[in-house]
């Protein structure tokens, strides 16, 4: 859950997710030493009283300024690629899900089983019970069991919209008459919040998303009272 002055992304709740933060620190690590070095030179530069006017090339700077910055990008580059495949992989999905984006509120299809939908709306500031977040708490949540795959098929019913939890480091675009789809692992039980990514009209801030996962057992038992009241 994100908390005020945080500076870093939310605590991973899935196994993309901790990929992703590893990403980021190698990331600014390679910035951070960059920053260094480039603000040593300068330090350098303008403290210094040595000069030489009469330097017109150098073919070892020129060599080494273009081959250090292409084993940089390189070094950034893949595992950045291997990210975004593992992002891309769907297998054996335990569960799917069809996640519809309306203005404004989510929609959700448990295709799995017969008769398991519900729209999902953001609870108002009025409504809500001791411990809620505003304008974060859906009045029905997606539930999902934990450390199970689950597949989510994102598309919109009229304008663009985004499907996006951050601690799942989940984001996909929903877009009108095309089905996208994605998928993620809950490694550990919780609510995990986030928030329609793609403004799409007045009221883009008012249609949230909680998903929450759940043990194997708890979640057979919320499906089974789900279509009897069905």
């Amino acid at each position: 859950m994100a908390h005020p002055t945080q500076l870093g992304f939310q605590d991973a709740a899935s196994p993309v997710m901790e990929e992703l933060l590893h990403f980021h620190d190698h990331a600014l690590m390679i910035v951070f030493l960059i920053s260094t070095l480039v603000l040593y030179i300068i330090i350098a530069m303008v403290s210094t009283k040595l000069t030489n006017k009469y330097i017109l090339d150098s073919q070892e700077i020129e060599i080494v300024w273009t081959i250090l910055p292409a084993v940089i990008l390189v070094l950034i580059a893949l595992p950045s690629l291997r990210i975004l495949y593992l992002m891309d992989e769907v297998n054996d999905p335990h569960l799917t899900i069809k996640a519809m984006g309306h203005q404004w509120y989510w929609s959700y299809e448990y295709t799995d089983y017969e008769d398991l939908g519900f729209d999902s709306y953001m609870v108002p500031t009025q409504d809500l019970a001791p411990g809620q977040f505003r304008l974060l708490e859906t009045d029905h949540r997606m539930v999902v069991p934990m450390e199970s795959p689950i597949r989510v098929l994102v598309s919109a019913e009229d304008v663009l919209h985004s499907w996006a939890v951050p601690s799942l480091g989940m984001k996909m675009d929903a877009v009108p008459g095309r089905l996208n789809q994605t998928a993620f692992i809950a490694s550990r039980p919780g609510l995990f919040y986030g928030q329609c990514s793609e403004i799409c009209g007045a009221n883009h801030s008012f249609m949230p998303i909680v998903v929450e996962a759940v043990p194997l057992e708890h979640f057979e038992n919320w499906s089974s009272l789900m279509m009897e009241d069905a």
